[in-house]
């Protein structure tokens, strides 16, 4: 996959998902202690996600595809004295890192997905977790209204992350995506799924 349609978005301003701070939701996660050992952040944006769970000492590595992004993430990062790295990847070629981690987090980014494209997601998120390792999913859902574009439905989380392919949905919660064009976000849902 090009990034340049992605860089694009960050071109004239804030994308429509740069809020300017952590998901909510990520920030209660931390909080709980869900992070643990190295952790990716898949389709991290300008990083603060994976700023947040830095500050809190956990070794953190955001990629991307576009290039602007990753720019304003390391700038982020710099400003604040905050040590996360940042680095362009494929989502669909993330053995290429060669690297594993013990949390990835996806805020956003499965549901940018093709039904096609998923089970090759799933498949490289594998292949980049350790076993018995968490991955963390926060994508808009198909529930309730004004609904974000890419809904989501439960049943469409499961059949991507089955046993099968290397993955045990934990559980599956409601919650909001606070974006840009939302005055309150967006109906998501928040998915914990344990790499077996």
């Amino acid at each position: 996959m090009t990034g340049r349609p992605w860089d694009a978005s960050y071109h004239d301003g804030p994308a429509p998902w740069d809020i300017g701070r952590p998901q909510p939701v990520m920030v209660r996660l931390a909080a709980e202690g869900g992070f643990a050992g190295a952790v990716l952040d898949v389709g991290c944006g300008t990083g603060d996600n994976a700023l947040h769970v830095a500050s809190l000492g956990f070794p953190v590595l955001g990629v991307d595809v576009a290039e602007t992004a990753l720019a304003i993430a390391r700038e982020k990062a710099a400003d604040r004295g905050i040590a996360a790295e940042f680095a362009v990847a494929d989502a669909f070629h993330l053995e290429r890192l060669g690297r594993r981690f013990e949390t990835v987090l996806d805020c956003g980014m499965f549901h940018t997905c093709d039904g096609d494209e998923r089970p090759a997601y799933a498949a490289s998120l594998a292949s980049v977790t350790e076993h018995g390792g968490t991955l963390y999913v926060l994508c808009f859902s198909d529930e309730g209204p004004e609904t974000g574009p890419h809904p989501v439905s439960r049943e469409e989380l499961r059949a991507a992350f089955n046993p099968g392919a290397g993955w045990n949905v934990a559980a599956i919660e409601s919650a909001r995506v606070q974006t840009t064009f939302h005055d309150n976000g967006a109906p998501a849902w928040f998915a914990t799924i344990k790499r077996v």
